[in-house]
Formats: structure tokens, C-alpha cells, sequence
């Protein structure tokens, strides 16, 4: 952060890294404003008015009484306590001193009509979304109904689907906290999605481009069937399109008021429902603003778009979180009894279950197959139990698609008339992956799918390992062919756990802090066991704890927190706080001696030494089943490796990101200076082949974590070559990496 902001910042003021302040969605708008990506301007509500409005109002200890008894399985007994949480913080007043910051702001934007929305501290995050859990309010104008607007989006916290997936996931629901983009209102001709690779197949070679009349609710929803343009990515040229009737649009109400809605839905005229919604200039120019997202945030994207006055606006951007293999079936000869389109693929059978509101969610059990005209974020309970599901309307980006990937069901959308045909207790069979569903059930036989094409699986020397951070994601990716976590991120255990640890230390709950960070830390212990778990220790910088809970009480203020008080260094200045890490850690080896510790940011020798000490002393000892990496990502490790390989730690972990920066000297979050950060410059690839031989030659363990192996292939072929024994990646390149490691294998005739 550019200063210290209280209620209020911009979004020129904030970056991606500003999570904890800003939420997903508002980090990520900031990062894309400093980027010149074309986004509506405007301001944040932070998550410390969030926290300021519970304080005053006194909210937590009654909405926690309402919650320690509830059955979230029960849907009736969820809505009505979300229902009296919402009234209480309906009810309760906003204080001056927010709604102050909040009016100024506000006028200083040009006031007029502004799109609120929400943006949880723990959604838009890598590898987890089940995004739209929170509200959002468009067409919003004056300061009175903008006022109502933000305390819409802090109550809508407590919405059914955000109680249920927190309590489901073991998150503290006081934890979590809420920050509030203000923009200004796109009065939307065209909207949509877009996603930066096929969503069905994960084809990184196309980019999908949904689009509908007017406001983007509809797409969303899946109320409407979208246009579907599909890109080649890397000629930018269109190679199919899907025209799709259109008959009403959601469009700003020209006469709002207290009884109706900002937003109405109008029919469209005859002539135009048939048309194509998106020129075909604009499809290959959003799909260009696609690939530069995708290149500022080195991951693919699942982007909202709008168009007004034949300008293209982007107004939120996530990453695609359902990356990976799934399975696919051979052909079922059978008549299909229904079409739809394919929207998660795989094949399942089971009872239909017609729901057609959120009332209605309790019908469905385990392995019933839900039916619906469309899915909202309500339905995620009921749809966590089904086995299939199946909608009248929507597209491949609708909620109902975009889930049922996440959860690795399989799903058909856009049928028209699944409710109609199909009945309660008849039992069908889906098939996601061609968008049929069918009489009865009807097995068949399992192919392996990636990239839309069938592969052969590879057997390796060098070990495949993954890059993960979020408990939930742990059961889903260890279920894939991979041989470990090469780094566990401890940061978003942290940041759920949402309190500075020396707060909480002294205020004597550490205990919970144990307790919390070794719920997390065994998440992944246990799902990977015997296969083992490298946990990097917490390398929060200062600008990051100070947004924990109590962080500012303990924080200083640095010019440059990405050189300063972080990593190693704090734990040998810090040993009580350090020393309760290292009780998550003992707790979780209790029962899981799969689990490693790698130091982070580790800038001495002797630094290294001292660390591995505490640890031995702590009773964490090098053994067969217990190893010591130390991260390299300082050039100090580069021209000192020998002296830290001395000091007898078991392996190192290129941490390819920060050892570019510090290098090249370039922070990798500027923009000015994106076009020249490249972790194959000639000196990074020096300092890289230099930590990896050293290592080789005296028969030391060497891995990488960063994000180098991930995006360019070359570079996991040179650090096979060099004699690297382990590569760590993003879940979606497990299987391009370990192919990519056989042929270098096989060339250079290394037994698997």
C-alpha cells in the first residue's frame, strides 16, 4: 500500500497483493487499473470499515449465537438464521465516521450511478472460488442508497450460501472479513465472460467469449442463453460461433423507486433476438485484453466484460479455478431423452430432483441428480450433494457450469426444457462431456482427458510435485498424479485464521493459533499421505501482517516491506512467535510424519544455522522422514551456496519469482517494467544452473516452487538437464510438466 489508509482507498492506491485489505475482487481491480487495463474507476470500502462496523455495533456475540446450534445441512434452518443475521446488521447504524469517508469519496468520484459490490477476503483467490457467495448492487445513485448498498454487502456476508460454505470448510465466520468496491456504472449494451482457456476441457490454446443484451446479471445467473465465440489464442482469430435467441434484457430501470427495482427486465424486439450480440472487431479486441490479463497475472482468467458507447470495459477478473483432468466417457449409443451443451464433463446416474427455487433444496439428497431451470449461489448446498446437474438455461460461464466444474461433477446446461420433461424420481443418466442426458442408468468405459486430447500417462525420475495454499483444494489435487507438495503456502492458512499471532499470543489464545494452523497445515498432510508435504514457513512481510487483526499494533511501517523484516530473519528475532508455528508443526507429525519444513527468505549462513537449532531443539530432528529445505531466492544463496549447503540442510527450493526480482532488480508488480522481468534472463538462468549443479555434486536435494516451471517449459527442460530432482508447479501443469520432464529423461537416457 502507497500509505496507511483506515476506511477508504482508491484504486490507484492498492495492488493485488492488497487482499486482506481490499478482498479478491478489489485487489484485483486495483491491479488491473495500474496495468491501463480499461476499468471503470473507483474506490474501495476496506475490509477495516468492515471490521470497525462490528466493533460499534456489537454484532458478533449475537450472530454467533444464532450460529452455534445451526444444522447447515438443514436448508429451511439456514435461511431463517441468515435471514435474522441479515436483519440485525440491516438494522444496525453505520458510523459517522465510515459513512463520512464513504459520502466524500463518493462525491470526489463524480457521484451519479455506481455498481457496489462485494469482495470477501477469502473469494477470487487460485485454486478456490464458488465465487458469487455476496451480493451486488447495481445502478446505485446518491448517498443515501449507496449508504444502504455497502451495508447490503457487509450483511450479505451471512448469506445461507456463505454460512454453508464457511462452516463446511472450518473457517471462523468472524474470520472472514468483507471489503466494498464503489465503481462507476457501466450501462451495459453487450456484457459477459470471457475465459482465457476452453472452461469444458481446459484447452489453453482458445478463449471463450459469452456474451448477452445488456446488463451481465443475466449470463451469470444463467437466466439467458449467451452468444458463445470461440478465439484462437494465439493467432486471434474466431473459429466458432454459437448465435443463441435472446428474448428480454436486464436494463437500469428508468423509474426507480422504494417498491421496485434499480434494474428491470424488458423484451427485446423480434428482429434483434437472433442476432449476433458481439461485432465481430470486439470479440478479437476483448480477446486481446484477455491474453494481457492473463500475461499480468501468469495464470488463466475467468473475466466479466461490458460494453457501452462501443467502448469494452473489463469490471472484474478472477482466476479459472477448474484447471486440470477429468475424465471423459466412450460414446452411449442410446437415444438421448434431452440436449443441452456440455459444461462439466464426466458421466454420472441418479434420481432427478426438479428444484425450482431455493425453497426447495432440502429435496435433494446425496447422488440425486438436480434439475433446475438455473442454479444462483443458493444452491450450492443442495448442489455439493447431487451427483448431476442439469439446467433449462445458461451457458458454459453460467453459475450452475462454473460450479459443477469446481466440485468435478458433471453438468448440462441450456436444455430448455429439463424441468418440463424430466420427472421427480426418474432416474436418468448425464453425460457432461457431450450434453446428453439419458434414460435410466448406463454405464461406460473410462477414457483419461486433458487439453482435449487423450495422452498416455509418464513415469519420472524427477519428481512432479505442486504448488497448493488452500486446504479445501487438498483431497481434489492429491487425487491427481503427482508426487507431493513441493510448497505448501502458509499464508492463506493465515490470513483465514485472520489475527496477528504475537495479538494473539498476548492476549494468551495462543493456543488457538496452534490449533487453527494445524487444522490447515493437516488438510493436506493427510490427503497426500505417505507422499510428502514441503510446508513453507510464514514469509508474511510486514505490509501483510499489518492487515491481519492487531497487526499495526506490532508492525512497523517499511519503505520496501519486500526487502524487510521478513522470512528467516524474524524468526531468530521472534522465537516465541516462531515457536508457535513450530507447534502446529509437532501437532500435525504427530500422526502425519509426511510433513517437511522449508525456511523461507533466508539471507546468512549463519541465519540458517541458528534456525536449524531452534528446530532441533524443538525436537524436530533431520530424519528419513523428516527433512529441512531452506528456500533460495536471495542472491546471497546463489554465490554462497556451498556455505549453506554446510550448514546441513537436506534441500533447497528455487524460489524462482523473488531470486528474478532480486537479480534483475525489478519489482515484478510494477508495470513500467513487466516487459523485462523473465526468469530466463541469461542471469537468472546462471544463478538458477549454479544452485542446481552445486546441489547435484553433493548429492543434495534441488526443487523450484516459483512459477517459472509453470509458464515456460524450456526452463523445466534445462534444470532436468542440469540434475534439478524434483520440479513444483500449479495444478494445471502436473501433467504438461511431468511429459515435458519424460521426453528430457528420455533423451538424455535417465531411467524412470
Amino acid at each position: 500500500m502507497a500509505r496507511d489508509l483506515e476506511f477508504i482507498a482508491w484504486f490507484d492506491e492498492l495492488s493485488k497483493k492488497d487482499i486482506a485489505l481490499a478482498g479478491g475482487k478489489g485487489a484485483n481491480l486495483a491491479e488491473m487499473t495500474h496495468a491501463k487495463i480499461p476499468v471503470p474507476p473507483g474506490f474501495i470500502v476496506t475490509s477495516n470499515a468492515y471490521s470497525h462496523f462490528l466493533k460499534q455495533a456489537k454484532l458478533e456475540q449475537e450472530t454467533r449465537q444464532l450460529l452455534k446450534p445451526l444444522d447447515i445441512e438443514d436448508s429451511q434452518e439456514l435461511k431463517k438464521a441468515s435471514d435474522k443475521i441479515k436483519e440485525i446488521f440491516s438494522n444496525a447504524s453505520i458510523p459517522e465516521e465510515i459513512a463520512s469517508e464513504i459520502k466524500q469519496a463518493y462525491r470526489k468520484l463524480g457521484g451519479g450511478l455506481v455498481a457496489v459490490r462485494s469482495s470477501a477476503t477469502a473469494e477470487d483467490l487460485p485454486e478456490a472460488s464458488f465465487a458469487g457467495q455476496q451480493r451486488t448492487f447495481l445502478n446505485v445513485q446518491g448517498e443515501g442508497e449507496l449508504l444502504a448498498a455497502v451495508q447490503g454487502c457487509w450483511a450479505s456476508l451471512f448469506e445461507p450460501r456463505a454460512i454453508f460454505y464457511r462452516q463446511q470448510q472450518g473457517f471462523d465466520h468472524f474470520n472472514v472479513s468483507l471489503a466494498v468496491p464503489v465503481q462507476q456504472m457501466v450501462q451495459s449494451e453487450t456484457s459477459g465472460v470471457m475465459f482465457t482457456v476452453e472452461p469444458l476441457t481446459s484447452d489453453k490454446e482458445k478463449i471463450l467469449i459469452e456474451a448477452v443484451y445488456g446488463l451481465g446479471e443475466a449470463i451469470v445467473s444463467g437466466e439467458v442463453t449467451p452468444d458463445s465465440y470461440t478465439v484462437d489464442k494465439k493467432s486471434l482469430t474466431i473459429i466458432d460461433k454459437q448465435i443463441a435467441k435472446q428474448e428480454w434484457q436486464i436494463i437500469k430501470n428508468p423509474q426507480p423507486s422504494e417498491v421496485e427495482e434499480n434494474n428491470i427486465k424488458v423484451p427485446i424486439s423480434d428482429s434483434r433476438q437472433y442476432e449476433q450480440k458481439l461485432y465481430d472487431k470486439d470479440i478479437i479486441a476483448l480477446a486481446k485484453l484477455g491474453k494481457g490479463l492473463e500475461d499480468l497475472y501468469q495464470f488463466p482468467q475467468d473475466i466479466e466484460w461490458a460494453k457501452q458507447d462501443d467502448r469494452l470495459f473489463i469490471v472484474q477478473t478472477r482466476p479459472v479455478t477448474t484447471l486440470g483432468v477429468r475424465e471423459m466417457l466412450a460414446e452411449i449409443k442410446a437415444e438421448p431423452l434431452l440436449t443441452g451443451e456440455a459444461a462439466s464433463l464426466g458421466i454420472a446416474s441418479g434420481l432427478v430432483k426438479i428444484v425450482h427455487d431455493a425453497t426447495q433444496l432440502d429435496k435433494v439428497k446425496k447422488g440425486d441428480a438436480l434439475v433446475a431451470e438455473m442454479t444462483s449461489p443458493d444452491f450450492v448446498p443442495a448442489m455439493k450433494r447431487a451427483t448431476a446437474i442439469v439446467t433449462d438455461k445458461g451457458g458454459k460461464t453460467s453459475h450452475a457450469a462454473i460450479v459443477s466444474r469446481e466440485l468435478g461433477i458433471p453438468c448440462v446446461v441450456g436444455t430448455e426444457k429439463a424441468t418440463e420433461i424430466l420427472k421427480d424420481g426418474q432416474e436418468i443418466t448425464v453425460d457432461g462431456s457431450r450434453g446428453r442426458i439419458y434414460q435410466g442408468k448406463i454405464a461406460g468405459e473410462k477414457i483419461p482427458l486433458r487439453s482435449a486430447s487423450m495422452r498416455r500417462r509418464f513415469t519420472t525420475k524427477t519428481k512432479v510435485y505442486v504448488n497448493l495454499s488452500q486446504p479445501e483444494l487438498a483431497d481434489r489435487v492429491a487425487a491427481r498424479d503427482v508426487d507431493g507438495v513441493g510448497l505448501l503456502r502458509a499464508e492463506f492458512i493465515i490470513a483465514q485464521i485472520g489475527e496477528h499471532p504475537r495479538f494473539m499470543l498476548d492476549q494468551k489464545r495462543e493456543c488457538k493459533f496452534i490449533d487453527q494452523l494445524a487444522q490447515g497445515i493437516n488438510s493436506f498432510a493427510k490427503a497426500f499421505y505417505p507422499r510428502p508435504v514441503v510446508y513453507r514457513t510464514t514469509d508474511f512481510k510486514t505490509n501483510e501482517y499489518r492487515n491481519l487483526k492487531g497487526g499495526e499494533e506490532y508492525e512497523q511501517v517499511e519503505e520496501n516491506p519486500m526487502i524487510g523484516y521478513r522470512g528467516c530473519s524474524r524468526y531468530v528475532q521472534e522465537l516465541d512467535v516462531f515457536k508457535l508455528e513450530i507447534e502446529a508443526i509437532k501437532k500435525v507429525r504427530e500422526k502425519h510424519h509426511n510433513l517437511w519444513v522449508m525456511i523461507p527468505f533466508v539471507r546468512l549462513p549463519s541465519e540458517m544455522a541458528q534456525v536449524k537449532e531452534i528446530l532441533e531443539a524443538e525436537g524436530l530432528h533431520r530424519s528419513p522422514d523428516f527433512k529441512l529445505w531452506m528456500m533460495a531466492e536471495v542472491p546471497s544463496n546463489v554465490l554462497l551456496i556451498d556455505e549453506f549447503l554446510a550448514t546441513g540442510i537436506n534441500g533447497i527450493s528455487i524460489g524462482s519469482n523473488d531470486l528474478t526480482q532480486l537479480i534483475l532488480g525489478i519489482d515484478r508488480d510494477n508495470s513500467k517494467l513487466a516487459g523485462i522481468f523473465d526468469e530466463r534472463n541469461t542471469a537468472v538462468m546462471q544463478a538458477m544452473e549454479r544452485l542446481v549443479t552445486a546441489c547435484a555434486n553433493k548429492g543434495v536435494t534441488s526443487s523450484i516452487c516459483g512459477q517459472a516451471p509453470s509458464f515456460y517449459p524450456e526452463i523445466t527442460e534445462k534444470l532436468v538437464r542440469w540434475g534439478i530432482t524434483s520440479v513444483s508447479v500449479s495444478p494445471d501443469m502436473i501433467d504438461k510438466t511431468r511429459e515435458i520432464i519424460a521426453t528430457v529423461e528420455a533423451k538424455l537416457r535417465i531411467p524412470a
